[in-house]
């Protein structure tokens, strides 16, 4: 497992990129209704191996066909093909974070590494997505959000979030 950052109830970030969106969305398929998002743009030039962002069993794994539309836009997960993981944590107990995986103009293919009821390491490395792409991760509403719009990201070791 590569390096990851150390402390208790952390959300790391998943991918490698610039954070464009933090706002409240809903999500019914895992989430089951309204929650924060934070949304990371992954650029041509950015990593594009995902990582778990925190310890947890995949309760859910549905993937989407669609388009390849830009995915410089943050609402590109509502056409575009795409992956979501459900994660149940085990660190911290009890929460459901849920991470999509979301292919764009020039990203034609997502690689999960991770299958429904695996269990993943937080900073384990569980999917790939090729060349500019998006990553969404869904947390509920008492997270505590620690990026803003504009900030740089690394997979596997930015602490994004925290629950108390």
């Amino acid at each position: 497992m590569p390096w990851c950052r150390p402390g208790k109830n952390l959300v790391i970030a998943p991918g490698h990129g610039k954070v464009d969106a933090v706002d409240t969305t809903t999500e019914p398929d895992f989430m089951g209704g309204e929650c924060q998002r934070i949304s990371i743009f992954l650029s041509v030039i950015d990593i594009h191996v995902q990582n778990a962002p925190v310890t947890a069993r995949v309760a859910y794994f549905k993937h989407t066909p669609g388009q390849y539309l830009n995915a410089l836009n943050a609402d590109s997960a509502k056409f575009n093909e795409n992956v979501l993981l459900g994660l149940e944590s085990t660190e911290p107990s009890g929460e459901k974070i849920g991470v999509r995986l979301i292919a764009g103009l020039i990203a034609r293919r997502i690689v999960p590494w991770v299958q429904q009821n695996d269990s993943v390491q937080r900073g384990e490395r569980i999917s790939l997505i090729q060349f500019g792409s998006r990553v969404d991760v869904y947390l509920s509403r008492n997270a505590k959000i620690k990026v803003k719009i504009g900030d740089r990201v690394v997979g596997g070791e930015t602490v994004i979030a925290q629950f108390d």
